[in-house]
């Protein structure tokens, strides 16, 4: 009995000790005041949060000797991995260092986060012997996106590190300490980040500049509008445009980043309204992407012009960051169960945007750490989206050229009904005017253009004998007689209606070649028709009139055709006449 409470009492001691343990290790701590961080050369670079103690300023005039004075009033940061979130006071931290041995080269501290004005202090026993204001051109500040100065350690000897940071938006301080040349690599590759992705997004934004210029498609304009934004946030949070694009320029430190945030929004308000309202501009869904555009234009003009703080500016764009999305899920679904590929993209990329937005918050709160994945998801998100946005411009396009192409189809259809024969498929009298316009602008004595008008001989006793069913076929067959006597590059066969038909032959470089291809058509007729048990004999009267010798006009070659046609039919059918002007005229 006593040995099994025993056991009982050490096994709930041994959980006991194992949940200290574990809340132990859950819950923040920071270094002591008097434990300071130990550069070697065996970790060129390290972590400064677990060793840094700091102090809130809400004053915002506290000076550096103030600080050095009440270094016993630092405490160790309530928040982990790198973040203090927001504060309304200018936050100052502490970092004792100690260099054991002489370094090799010197060292930088740097605050890898641009969105934030930072001034870094070294002091020794209370003496100020280094510092590198913010926006300032002091030599000890080194050139980059970033916060960083560099410094050199007498071995052995305590130093104080005092960085003085503040900010509209979020303090999130990925601080590390580390020899030169590895911050320089680093340094290195993050501009070649930057680059890539900026040059990505400012290929976008030609892109769809120009289409928009060209095409005067809005969708492009309203892309350009999310891709200009989305960049110039980029531009101003990762330090590119402080460094680079405007440099000691407070006003566009301040302002440009909300403005480019508000801009991508209103953007991205009317490209979704634009893209998923299709067909119907007026829709409600519509009307509502173009008011929640219109309120954050309105929002962003009111920042620049000084009517709004930049942190009322924020918070808007933080409530009404994924509006846009939320307005437009419902219409995206649809377009997913009609299984139209536009609305699993935009689902894609609002997931897309969704974890990288959830991501930056978490890094915000400190409930992630301050690394480079976590720092560029935001950015790596809203390329992603760019993307994913630019591939639904390319589905609506393709859409919008299937529309018009199955448009231009039901046109020329239209335009080929308007000018065919419904029963033969040869033109009828309106296409056999545009054909015949045309070649007559381009006729000469050496390209004549002939116009034969002919007529069925023995037509009607068929068609009173037979029917009109067979009548119908009978005219079938001899258009395609016709067509396959005719050459089918320059002549043009067409019916009048009832048993006359036309060709309109061009290119004839003399009058005996019109007669010679009027004497073939006549001869394709001595041999008759087959129509299923039938063999109906017909034949042919011909007369035909030349451009420009009989007329230089349709209708004048019209009638002499037909005076000929009219001639041949009282001389006794089966014939093929010209009347030329001179005979005519007499």
């Amino acid at each position: 009995m006593l040995a099994r409470f025993w056991r009982a009492r050490c096994g709930v001691a041994t959980w006991v000790l194992c949940l200290l343990v574990l809340v132990t290790a859950v819950l923040p701590r920071g270094a002591q005041a008097g434990e300071p961080l130990v550069l070697t050369q065996d970790r060129p670079q390290v972590d400064a949060w677990e060793d840094i103690t700091l102090k809130a300023d809400p004053t915002y005039e506290l000076s550096v000797q103030d600080m050095l004075d009440r270094l016993d009033e630092f405490k160790a940061p309530a928040r982990s991995n790198n973040s203090l979130g927001v504060h309304k006071a200018a936050m100052w931290l502490h970092i004792p260092l100690v260099a054991p041995e002489a370094l090799r080269t010197p060292w930088v501290v740097s605050i890898g986060y641009s969105s934030l004005r930072a001034d870094l202090y070294l002091a020794r026993g209370g003496k100020l012997l280094q510092q590198a204001r913010a926006r300032q051109s002091d030599p000890a500040q080194l050139a980059g996106r970033t916060p960083a100065m560099a410094f050199d350690l007498q071995p052995g000897q305590r130093y104080d590190l005092l960085i003085r940071v503040q900010a509209t938006g979020p303090l999130i301080l990925p601080i590390t300490v580390s020899e030169m040349p590895i911050h320089l690599r680093q340094a290195l590759r993050e501009q070649m980040l930057q680059g890539l992705l900026n040059g990505l997004a400012f290929c976008l934004f030609a892109y769809s500049l120009i289409q928009w210029v060209t095409q005067r498609d809005r969708m492009f304009g309203f892309y350009a509008l999310v891709v200009l934004g989305s960049a110039g946030f980029s531009l101003q949070f990762f330090g590119v445009g402080p460094q680079y694009l405007w440099p000691d320029n407070p006003w566009m430190d301040r302002y440009s980043g909300p403005a480019a945030g508000l801009m991508a929004l209103a953007g991205s308000f009317l490209f979704l309204g634009h893209t998923l309202a299709g067909d119907t501009p007026g829709s409600r869904y519509a009307r509502t992407m173009r008011v929640g555009a219109a309120v954050t234009a309105a929002v962003c003009i009111a920042l620049v012009v000084g009517w709004l703080t930049v942190p009322l500016a924020i918070a808007f764009m933080s409530l009404a960051g994924a509006l846009p999305s939320l307005i437009s899920l419902p219409a995206a679904m649809a377009r997913v169960r009609d299984k139209h590929p536009i609305g699993a993209t935009l689902l894609v990329a609002w997931i897309a945007f969704g974890v990288a937005a959830g991501t930056m918050v978490c890094l915000v709160q400190g409930w992630i750490p301050a690394n480079f994945w976590t720092l560029h998801s935001f950015q790596i998100g809203a390329t992603l989206d760019m993307l994913l946005f630019f591939r639904v411009m390319g589905l609506r396009a393709r859409a919008a050229q299937a529309q018009a192409q199955e448009a231009m189809r039901e046109r020329d259809l239209m335009q080929s009904l308007a000018n065919t024969d419904p029963l033969t498929g040869l033109s009828n009298r309106r296409g056999l005017q545009h054909a015949l316009h045309a070649a007559l602008a381009h006729c000469s004595p050496q390209r004549l253009v002939a116009v034969y008008l002919m007529d069925l001989d023995g037509f009607k006793p068929v068609n009173d004998a037979h029917g009109h069913d067979v009548g119908d076929d009978l005219l079938v067959a001899v258009g395609h007689r016709l067509l396959a006597n005719v050459r089918h590059q320059t002549d043009l066969v067409a019916r009048l209606g009832g048993d006359e038909f036309i060709i309109m032959a061009r290119d004839l470089a003399t009058p005996e070649q019109a007669e010679d291809l009027g004497r073939s058509l006549l001869r394709a007729f001595e041999h008759p028709f087959t129509l299923s048990h039938l063999r109906i004999q017909v034949g042919l009267t011909i007369g035909y009139a030349l451009a420009p010798l009989d007329s230089d006009d349709p209708q004048g070659l019209l009638r002499h055709a037909d005076a000929a046609m009219y001639a041949g039919k009282q001389g006794g059918k089966h014939s093929v006449r010209r009347i030329p002007a001179t005979a005519a005229l007499a």
